[in-house]
């Protein structure tokens, strides 16, 4: 549902994405890891289709990202890192607004919004303003109006960064309910995540691809049996490398 191929993406004559290829089928979950500036935004951006490759290319369900943008957005649902949104808007506002301009109407949109308020219980604060909202709850708004149009493919940018323990738990209970009729690409640097989520993990450092399996073959590598250090090993920068050795 998700194929990516080779991609390449510089910024100032600085390469942030090099080579860059992999899928997703239907019913995984993708855990896309990697530090803090390895490219993962850069390349969720790229599979949305915010930012263009320098080279390479994306499709989505079959339709290709640059040549039919609009074809191929209508199956993805994005969560941006930053989880952006009308701030000043109430939240059933917004809600109605998300379904709008997917094009719903009717019976369809009233529906569809009732089912992404319940699956991720907005009713407490369908009433105020998004600006007014807990992290938590201003997280929960951007993954509703990511689900509004029920998406064959959805998209997640660090989707609990920042919530406390207990919102993490509830939004990755989310995704799981939600897996096995979609794919998912999973953006986060959190190791929990990948363990409890992702049916399968891509590991990016320094703009390419080093790792690629599911968790338990990542932790099998590793004497000590934690993802952990399999992730500390793999994303040593070349420098850090030569100075160890």
């Amino acid at each position: 549902m998700i194929k990516v191929e080779n991609l390449y993406k510089s910024f100032q004559g600085k390469t942030v994405l090099h080579d860059i290829s992999f899928d997703v089928q239907k019913g995984e979950v993708l855990g896309f890891l990697g530090p803090n500036g390895a490219g993962k935004s850069t390349t969720m951006r790229i599979i949305t289709g915010f930012l263009e490759p320098d080279a390479g290319q994306v499709s989505i369900c079959g339709q290709d990202v640059a040549q039919s943008p609009v074809e191929a957005k209508r199956y993805i649902g994005y969560l941006a890192e930053s989880a952006a949104t009308y701030q000043d808007m109430r939240v059933q506002s917004f809600l109605n607004f998300a379904a709008q301009i997917r094009g719903l109407i009717g019976v369809a949109k009233s529906t569809a919004i009732d089912r992404v308020i319940d699956l991720c219980h907005l009713e407490p604060v369908l009433h105020q303003p998004i600006e007014n909202l807990s992290k938590g709850f201003r997280q929960r708004v951007g993954l509703a109006q990511a689900l509004v149009h029920d998406p064959d493919v959805l998209i997640l940018d660090e989707p609990t960064d920042g919530l406390d323990p207990n919102q993490k738990y509830e939004v990755r209970g989310l995704i799981a309910r939600i897996a096995q009729s979609k794919a998912i690409v999973f953006s986060t640097h959190i190791l929990e995540e990948v363990e409890n989520v992702c049916s399968r993990a891509i590991v990016i450092n320094e703009g390419r691809i080093v790792a690629n399996g599911t968790p338990d073959s990542f932790k099998a590598q590793t004497s000590s049996g934690r993802l952990d250090d399999f992730f500390r090993n793999i994303t040593r920068s070349v420098k850090e490398q030569k100075t160890l050795n």
